[in-house]
């Protein structure tokens, strides 16, 4: 098979495109034929500076969509030929960039019937990050108030969608041209960053997301007296939770992606793919990415 690897940190151009042996599943794990891979920032965070993998060479990638080529010993939720999609290993090595790729059965779903592989792809990461936030970790419910920067993003637009299914009142962020599809996911209101300062404009939120470097004090300003803080990485986390905010690192959880399988089936929830790129063009999906222009998500087709 092929997959990316890379041997030293740094730029997108460090990721390269080789011939490997294909794994093998062990004891209650799966053999996914890859048909996409879902490109997310912690990607090419990684890429650069090692963070959770350490010095390479390693493969970056948690997430993806494909068909189940072999079992190992004791699974009994797959069989050689299902389609399947998730979030496994995170954040150790899951070497996501492959043509072929194993992980934990229990980190794995059936992919959604009214889902294309591509879309599939890009769902579990940021999917999960936001079940686990806005469900698990906040509890929203009905009427409660919502501010999520970045609302269009790959992270940004589920999770307007999945606070809309619980019947927020959703608050996006985003570029005035983003506005109407930040919209068309659900949010109620959209304010464009670039001249509003939200910890000016926002008031009485039960539920700030942190997203982004540099917006902790303005989203604290927007916070009812009871409400609550909560970061993803890279956005300020010492400083959110000195603030009094919380944490959040998505992790596998079968359950949680058959939540996510019941909203995209009900209607309620997509994933916007921005872009489609063959595996082999890695850096240039992280270049893209690293804009920060991309609407949704990126993902990575074999």
């Amino acid at each position: 098979m092929r997959k990316i690897v890379q041997r030293v940190l740094g730029g997108p151009d460090v990721l390269e495109w080789v011939e490997a042996d294909r794994p093998e599943p062990g004891p209650a794990e799966i053999l996914v034929e890859v048909r996409a891979a879902g490109v997310n920032p912690v990607d090419w965070k990684v890429r650069a500076g090692g963070g959770y993998l350490g010095a390479p060479p390693f493969t970056v990638g948690w997430e993806a969509a494909g068909v189940v080529a072999a079992v190992g010993a004791g699974v009994t939720r797959f069989v050689p030929g299902d389609e399947v999609f998730g979030l496994f290993r995170f954040p150790r090595e899951a070497s996501a960039y492959a043509e072929y790729v194993t992980g934990p059965a229990r980190h794995f779903a059936h992919r959604p019937r009214s889902m294309t592989m591509a879309q599939a792809g890009g769902l579990a990461l940021a999917g999960l990050t936001a079940w686990q936030l806005l469900a698990e970790t906040a509890n929203v419910r009905a009427g409660q108030r919502v501010l999520i920067p970045a609302a269009a993003g790959g992270f940004g637009h589920l999770a307007v969608q999945i606070a809309k299914a619980r019947g927020a009142h959703v608050i996006g962020t985003s570029t005035a041209e983003k506005h109407a599809l930040v919209r068309e996911f659900g949010a109620d209101e959209v304010i464009d960053y670039r001249d509003t300062d939200v910890g000016d404009a926002v008031r009485d939120v039960d539920l700030a997301i942190g997203v982004v470097a540099g917006q902790v004090s303005s989203l604290v300003r927007t916070l009812r007296p009871d409400g609550m803080l909560i970061t993803l990485n890279g956005a300020d986390t010492a400083e959110s939770v000195a603030a009094g905010g919380r944490f959040l690192l998505a992790e596998p959880d079968r359950a949680g992606l058959e939540e996510l399988t019941r909203l995209v089936d009900d209607g309620r929830l997509r994933v916007h793919v921005d872009r489609a790129l063959p595996l082999s063009r890695a850096a240039e999906a992280h270049r893209a990415g690293e804009a920060g222009r991309t609407v949704g998500k990126i993902v990575l087709t074999a």
